[in-house]
């Protein structure tokens, strides 16, 4: 099911440049370098297994020599990045595609059992755009106030195509206000569904599920010339609640979901491409005692300049919508009942422009790659409560420019980034923020140069060391700086706005490694290993405060800049071992932090576990058409921020161990079977956020069996 190119086809990708989505990779050093293929002919099939963990064999259908030149990416990068591939989805995310995230190092997502959105937390920053959520580079800026995240992207887990991620400050398109990185979740298109050589074909699974997964179908087809080519597909799922460990019935964690995408291709001449693309999401669930409708549109307009003659062009346009839209249609509390109806619309729109010139001065090798990105979203609520109206915007200019001499890289970015704040609100009296009485506006501007310098040296074709020097800006949202409201029920809190909040900055450095290894053992294995150590100090850390007005005697809630600098540090490692019939990977996280601690209510305790580790095995059998494999996760525990919220002041860590197969029936037919949770652990999943419904027990699912069909035609 994981698709994993053999080591020959590795070390033939190793030597040349090859092409993550948003992660461009080039070998370090020594002259290596080759120009990036620039045809606008359909993308190379980017089904990648994880950089950090190997896995089974897919079928031969699978354009193995392009999977495995997307999976070795990362270990040619000299920066922290990692992806995630559709085989792995495929086997361990497409219940929760969490489960899939978790395993890369440093990243984290939040896990809420009965909100099926998508949270990506990188080293322990979380919520409110410190980390750049995006489906197809569509910005996910949709969020409210609560117990949870402040901030969810909408994707149905049998749709996705892969994952990258790219932890710390981006300096390219896409890292517009993000303070420590960002998350792209890439749907499936026309090379995810066609076989290699293919003009037309279809792509279709059926999954079963026990422990209330139920059934879940996706059927996808498209369709490809040498001028057009067009991709379709659509997914069905209905998900009943689940069992715990103990046996225990977690309510409220059922969903019914309906998706589905399209995408078309255009050549309109050998260098020039227009692209299109729409991605639907339909979800009924229940959280935060609402059952609610989620309803999410997606639109991509993409053009690109590839000629073959001019290196000094490689131009690409991106223009695209968000459209997101939460409604409130029953309550489970009649305290709320007043809330039923409420709806939070949030319209995001925006563009980028991105150039690749590349060029020498003298012995130095030059590629520079700059443009402009610019993402305004709109947030209009009914009835919306503590959730404000208002709309921000971003736009940032960006350069990063890569000199390379010898062995030796010198990388160096700067981005210029811009937000803007508009809205207005009724000030309560004796507010904190100090603002008069009565109805108030808000147009604030805020902008910084961010820098990001990396030195990188390949003193042997199998090592890259490298270090970074960077700094990242945040700027409020409309969520944080416009918030107010009273609690619903009888809590007694009032919630204030805080226009005057300053944006969060981050400075820090990496010192890391890659290790690209080939025959290391035997003549036809590999290894791979990325390694990096990071600190990040970050100056007005935005949380919830807590004040009291003595007039009244009321409690007040409010967003505040934490005084001082904080401090974060880590290790993250990710490793693969390949010799055909036998793998094993490794990823491990240490994180410590000294963030303070979100106020419960006004976002969610983000702190990752201490440590991490996710170790994968198998074999593979009967000339690799039978894979058995196993993968463990060992998690420590946890900060719960007690010091604020109340009670134990850590969660436990936890073992857990899932069992993987799969079995090729023909070219066209692979069999998967997988056993989530083996031993039944009863456990709380690290980063939860408490149920709804008053549940009190552990939330992490129990025992699963899933079989899935996966047929390609």
């Amino acid at each position: 099911m994981l698709a994993l190119g053999t080591p020959q086809q590795a070390r033939a990708q190793d030597a040349q440049e090859t092409k993550l989505p948003g992660i461009t990779v080039e070998a370090g050093g020594g002259g290596s370098k080759k120009k990036a293929q620039t045809a606008p002919a359909p993308k190379q099939k980017q089904v990648a297994t994880p950089a950090a963990a190997p896995a089974p064999a897919q079928s031969p259908a699978t354009d193995e020599t392009a999977a495995a030149a997307v999976r070795i990416a990362p270990y040619n990068v000299p920066a922290s990045v990692s992806s995630v591939g559709m085989g792995e989805l495929e086997t361990f995310g497409q219940v929760n595609t969490g489960d899939a995230i978790r395993t890369i190092p440093g990243t984290y997502t939040r896990e809420n059992v009965n909100n099926p959105g998508i949270a990506v937390n990188i080293r322990g920053f979380e919520g409110s755009g410190r980390v750049n959520m995006t489906i197809d580079g569509v910005r996910q800026d949709f969020r409210f106030t609560g117990h949870d995240a402040q901030g969810f992207a909408y994707v149905d887990p049998v749709l996705l195509a892969g994952i990258d991620v790219q932890r710390g400050a981006v300096s390219t398109a896409g890292g517009a206000g993000a303070l420590a990185g960002t998350a792209n979740l890439r749907m499936l298109d026309v090379e995810d569904i066609l076989k290699a050589g293919q003009s037309f074909g279809s792509l279709s699974s059926v999954t079963w599920g026990s422990n209330g997964v139920g059934w879940a179908e996706m059927a996808s087809g498209a369709v490809q010339t040498q001028a057009v080519s067009v991709a379709g597909a659509i997914s069905k799922r209905d998900q009943d609640d689940y069992k715990n460990g103990a046996g225990e019935t977690v309510p409220f964690t059922d969903q019914d979901l309906v998706s589905g995408l399209f995408k078309a291709h255009v050549n309109i001449a050998p260098d020039q491409r227009l692209s299109f693309g729409t991605v639907l999401y339909d979800n009924d669930f229940t959280s935060n005692s609402y059952f609610q409708n989620l309803r999410s549109k997606i639109f991509t307009g993409n053009y690109s300049y590839t000629p073959r003659d001019n290196p000094l062009v490689n131009f690409h346009a991106n223009v695209y919508g968000s459209l997101v839209e939460l409604r409130y249609l029953q309550t489970l509390d009649p305290v709320n009942a007043a809330d039923v109806g409420r709806i939070i619309d949030d319209n995001g729109w925006g563009f980028d422009i991105t150039n690749v010139s590349r060029f020498r001065l003298g012995a130095v090798k030059v590629k520079s790659e700059y443009g402009y990105e610019y993402f305004i979203d709109d947030v209009d609520t009914t009835e919306g409560g503590v959730n404000p109206s208002g709309n921000s915007s971003i736009s940032s200019a960006f350069q990063q420019t890569t000199f390379s001499l010898g062995i030796f890289d010198l990388i160096g970015g700067l981005r210029y980034d811009e937000a803007s704040l508009n809205g207005s609100g009724i000030a309560a009296p004796n507010n904190p923020a100090g603002i008069p009485p009565g109805p108030y506006t808000v147009d604030r501007d805020t902008h910084r140069w961010n820098p990001k310098v990396t030195v990188a040296a390949t003193p042997f074709p199998w090592l890259q060391p490298y270090v970074t020097y960077s700094e990242s800006m945040r700027a409020p949202t409309v969520s944080e700086a416009l918030f107010g409201g009273i609690h619903p029920g009888t809590v007694g809190i009032n919630f204030d706005p805080n226009p005057f909040l300053d944006p969060e900055v981050q400075r820090g450095w990496e010192f890391g490694f890659n290790v690209r290894q080939n025959a290391l053992f035997q003549p036809r294995d590999a290894f791979r290993m990325k390694a990096d150590y990071y600190e990040m100090n970050v100056e007005n850390y935005i949380t919830g405060c807590i004040g009291f007005d003595p007039t009244t005697f009321t409690v007040l809630a409010f967003f505040c800049n934490n005084p001082g600098t904080t401090h974060v540090h880590g290790v993250e490692l990710q490793s693969s071992y390949d010799a055909g019939y036998v793998f094993g990977g490794v990823t491990y996280t240490y994180t410590h932090t000294d963030l303070p601690p979100q106020i419960n209510g006004l976002g969610a305790i983000s702190y990752l576990p201490d440590n991490i580790t996710t170790l994968t095995g198998g074999v593979r059998l009967f000339a690799q058409t039978l894979t058995l494999g196993a993968r463990g996760y060992i998690t420590g525990k946890s900060n719960l921020g007690a010091s604020v919220d109340g009670g134990p002041p850590f969660l436990e860590g936890y073992e857990l161990l899932d069992l993987f197969s799969n079995y090729k029936l023909t070219s066209d037919v692979n069999l998967a079977f997988t056993v989530t949770n083996v031993f039944d652990a009863n456990y709380t999943p690290a980063l939860s956020t408490p149920g709804t419904g008053g549940f009190t027990g552990d939330t992490g699912r129990g025992r699963t069996f899933l079989l899935t069909t996966r047929a390609q035609f």
